[in-house]
């Protein structure tokens, strides 16, 4: 018998990147819905999942993720048969882990920075991602050849990144350039996001 996968979920949190993933995969899960408005993310019961009362995690079996982009590389992992990693001895994985990392580690802070409208700081070096600038040139370079992150191969990495490009076009804190707003439909029209809307 397969392990239960339980989804701790919230649709106004990150919970939406992993709803997608969840649908990408295509295996059974139970969403629990954490009520941010009743603190439910900071009761017991949520805090012996997440300590740190964030949004959103899943249990698997005896298996406890928290962090987005962890979700995603463990589903990924979890679940082989949906194709969305690049399997261990596969060069193409460590592209795959780079910009998938890149989306937790470097978009998405930048994207926030930017639309918290965050003043500059003095030593750009000292922040994840360096400058909004380069971020968002990095991230034009690794959607330009296209359609996807790995090329023809869709992965968990374009759930994250997608997730990110199309929060940041709707929040005006990404740039509308073409290649970003092509890809933002592109992940729109896959059957699995379609399912996580409404």
């Amino acid at each position: 018998m397969a392990d239960k996968l339980v989804f701790y979920h919230n649709p106004m949190s990150r919970g939406r990147i992993v709803h997608w993933m969840l649908e990408e995969v295509g295996a059974p899960y139970e969403t629990r819905i954490i009520d941010l408005k009743k603190r439910e993310q900071k009761s017991p019961a949520y805090l012996a999942v997440n300590p740190m009362g964030k949004i959103p995690a899943i249990v698997h079996g005896d298996t406890v993720v928290t962090e987005t982009a962890a979700i995603c590389a463990y589903l990924a992992d979890a679940f082989p048969g949906a194709r969305l990693a690049p399997p261990v001895g596969d060069h193409a994985r460590g592209t795959y882990y780079r910009w998938l990392f890149f989306g937790a580690g470097a978009l998405e802070p930048a994207l926030f920075d930017r639309a918290m409208a965050r003043p500059p700081v003095e030593r750009e070096g000292m922040l994840a991602y360096g400058t909004y600038e380069s971020a968002v040139g990095a991230l034009e370079m690794a959607l330009a050849p296209g359609p996807w992150i790995l090329g023809d191969r869709f992965s968990a990495a374009d759930v994250y990144v997608g997730a990110q490009v199309g929060w940041g076009l709707s929040m005006k804190s990404l740039e509308p350039r073409p290649v970003f707003q092509q890809y933002g439909e592109r992940c729109a029209q896959r059957p699995a996001f379609k399912r996580t809307q409404g």
